[in-house]
């Protein structure tokens, strides 16, 4: 079968970059209305994620050192929902992924999923905490402020989720989960809003990053002004956003897929599928056909988010952890998101299947696009027939010559 030619084009985003994190976050806890939140001897809890939030293990680290500068005794709480398989070790695992040891950031890391209620929002939704977060004389949110993967709202990603979600852990996630997409939307907010009045919180430290996965803004937030706040630093990033070149897409090829990437594998904004029963897809862009390759090895097989995906390969499938993305999927209750699809023994054979069923179109005329994950966006392919529409839709440059599609022995593809 005949392959379009590729050529490999370099997108421009704005970049507005945070150049030292250890300075950005000093001069933020040095706020009279922040630093007033630390007595000398308190214990405090900062929140971990399972997201690959840049430089997040610098981040916690900074704030370790500055805190016990301070006088505070700052220790880390995973704070990650359902992932990591549902366990306390399974999420101190990933943490350790992500970089984020004790050994690094200088403080202990106490994972446990034991939560406390805290109370229930108006609606009768219960509100919980994770139990050593609680015990502790405060916390300080710590996230970043993006997109959501599975709606559009005023507040989507960020410091709020990190206070319900991520703090109430599995109870928290499957008490709002059971309601869907309403649950995570409304009343996930709720939830937060009542963490916040609770008096635990002392403060959010939230990162806003680039199209480049660098941390863009760094902001310490007191906890009362975190809700309004949020909104704001989430318009902020909905102007940096990194979005594909062209709209309409034939075969869409994606070599990886991964919780690193995005909290549901791949990021729905960037492929405009969210798969949620009941929920309309985006209208753009358009992909007929999706094919992901691989499996990040943060992701440590949780391959939730393949079901957003029309065929995959060998090499993935045989690396899925189903125990891991079951209970996450699960808790999320969007079951479509964890379908496997046809499986095919190498990239080649998968793309000679998307192009196969490519109705109409002859293979060589293909509007084939291939990206490294759905977060790293500056650097693709596209097929040779879609320079000319590239160059006029986004700022973007030619920086390789057309070339014919190149799989290696086995079929795969040769490295980005």
């Amino acid at each position: 079968m005949e392959f379009p030619k590729v050529v490999k084009v370099r997108q421009r985003f704005p970049r507005p970059r945070v150049e030292s994190v250890e300075a950005a976050l000093r001069e933020q806890l040095g706020r009279e209305e922040i630093a007033s939140a630390i007595r000398p001897g308190m214990s405090v809890a900062l929140t971990a994620g399972s997201r690959g939030i840049a430089e997040i293990d610098g981040i916690l680290r900074s704030l370790v050192t500055i805190l016990k500068e301070m006088g505070a005794e700052p220790f880390i709480v995973p704070s990650m929902g359902s992932h990591g398989g549902a366990t306390a070790e399974g999420q101190v695992e990933i943490l350790e992924s992500l970089g984020v040891t004790e050994e690094f950031c200088g403080a202990p890391i106490r994972s446990s999923m034991e939560v406390v209620e805290l109370g229930e929002t108006e609606r009768g939704v219960p509100v919980y905490m994770d139990r050593i977060a609680s015990e502790a004389d405060g916390v300080v949110l710590v996230n970043r402020i993006k997109a959501h993967t599975d709606f559009r709202s005023s507040i989507e990603s960020g410091l709020l989720k990190m206070a319900s979600i991520g703090l109430g852990k599995h109870e928290q996630a499957l008490a709002l989960h059971g309601y869907g997409v309403e649950g995570i939307s409304d009343f996930m907010v709720e939830v937060a809003d009542k963490v916040l009045e609770s008096g635990h919180i002392l403060f959010g430290v939230a990162t806003v990053e680039n199209a480049y996965d660098e941390p863009a803004i760094i902001e310490a937030i007191p906890a009362a002004e975190i809700h309004e706040r949020e909104a704001e630093l989430l318009a902020e990033y909905m102007r940096m956003m990194p979005d594909l070149p062209v709209s309409n897409i034939d075969v869409l090829y994606v070599d990886a897929l991964g919780k690193n990437y995005s909290g549901t594998g791949m990021d729905t904004n960037v492929i405009g599928r969210f798969r949620i029963l009941g929920v309309d897809e985006p209208e753009t862009p358009a992909v007929k056909y999706l094919v992901v390759g691989d499996i990040s090895k943060e992701s440590h097989g949780n391959a939730l988010g393949i079901g957003l995906a029309d065929l995959t390969t060998q090499r993935l499938a045989d690396q899925i952890e189903r125990k891991a993305m079951n209970a996450n999927v699960v808790t999320s209750t969007f079951i479509e998101r964890a379908k496997v699809p046809m499986v095919l023994a190498s990239d080649e054979e998968a793309l000679q299947t998307a192009v196969r069923c490519n109705w109409g179109v002859p293979p060589e005329e293909t509007r084939f696009v291939r990206i490294p994950n759905t977060l790293h966006l500056e650097y693709l392919y596209v097929s040779e027939n879609l320079v000319d529409e590239v160059l006029r839709n986004a700022e973007t440059e030619v920086v390789g010559d057309p070339e014919e599609v190149r799989f290696d022995p086995e079929g795969y593809f040769e490295g980005f």
